[in-house]
């Protein structure tokens, strides 16, 4: 039996007059789409377009939230309540909610932004505050967390459904969390490292730490980022390696339960 991954990337985060990213050309090969709800990046008209872009080629449609932090692209750490970041959460849900309904279509997933997902990757209070608010909204949303991480195990322990994320061009520390991109070593640019490691993560459920170390890891789903040429390029191959490597690639929605 062939092994079965969604292959998410973070899109819709042009703002105004500023254009980030390649969504179209990323829409291509990928099954999922995490969409920015307006408060890290996204506009109206540009939340817009991302969701019908995303409903016409069949890619799964994620809510992006992330803190109210425009000029740091919703990087940088908060001092921020549980019920604050749980309030966000509902706020932002509802944003998206609103253009996926307007373009009759359904919201499959949610996967905090930025400084919002590391810490609640590690914080087990701000997890619980961002799945209470997930689920007052939609139960039946697929919560999207860092493999092994607080925010997936509060998914399990609410009673949502949650996928397992690893990053195809991020390290790794030997505890699970990802290497600060402030840090030498955090970005993995060779594309065959890349793709080697990420084959590997799939198949072997294996991943060397940036100390060297080895990890178990679980993956349901591989964040691959498409804002530049080289980057649209990186998408692609992964697709076509994940496939050749027998593994199937689908939208959450189809084989998480």
């Amino acid at each position: 039996m062939s092994k079965i991954v969604d292959l998410n990337s973070d899109l819709g985060e042009s703002f105004g007059a500023y254009k980030i990213g390649l969504d179209e050309e990323v829409l291509k090969y990928v099954s999922s789409a995490n969409i920015a709800c307006g408060w890290h990046a996204g506009d109206p008209i540009v939340m817009r377009d991302t969701v019908r872009a995303a409903y016409k080629t069949n890619v799964g449609i994620g809510a992006h939230p992330g803190f109210f932090d425009i000029m740091g692209f919703g990087r940088r750490n908060m001092t921020i309540s549980p019920d604050e970041i749980k309030q966000y959460t509902i706020y932002q849900l509802g944003a998206l909610y609103g253009f996926v309904k307007s373009a009759g279509a359904k919201m499959q997933h949610v996967k905090p932004h930025g400084a919002m997902y590391n810490m609640a990757a590690k914080d087990g209070k701000l997890a619980r505050a961002i799945i209470d608010g997930i689920w007052e909204v939609d139960r039946d949303l697929i919560v999207l967390g860092l493999a092994g991480s607080e925010l997936v195990r509060a998914a399990k322990e609410k009673g949502l459904k949650a996928a397992n994320e690893v990053f195809a061009d991020r390290a790794y520390n030997s505890d699970g969390t990802l290497v600060a991109r402030s840090l030498p070593g955090s970005m993995i640019h060779d594309t065959n490292i890349a793709i080697s490691r990420v084959i590997r993560m799939v198949k072997e459920g294996k991943v060397t730490a940036i100390n060297g170390e080895e990890m178990n890891i679980n993956v349901d789903s591989i964040c691959v980022h498409g804002d530049n040429p080289e980057a649209v390029e990186f998408v692609r191959v992964i697709n076509e390696e994940l496939s050749r490597a027998g593994v199937e690639i689908k939208s959450l929605n189809q084989f998480i339960k």
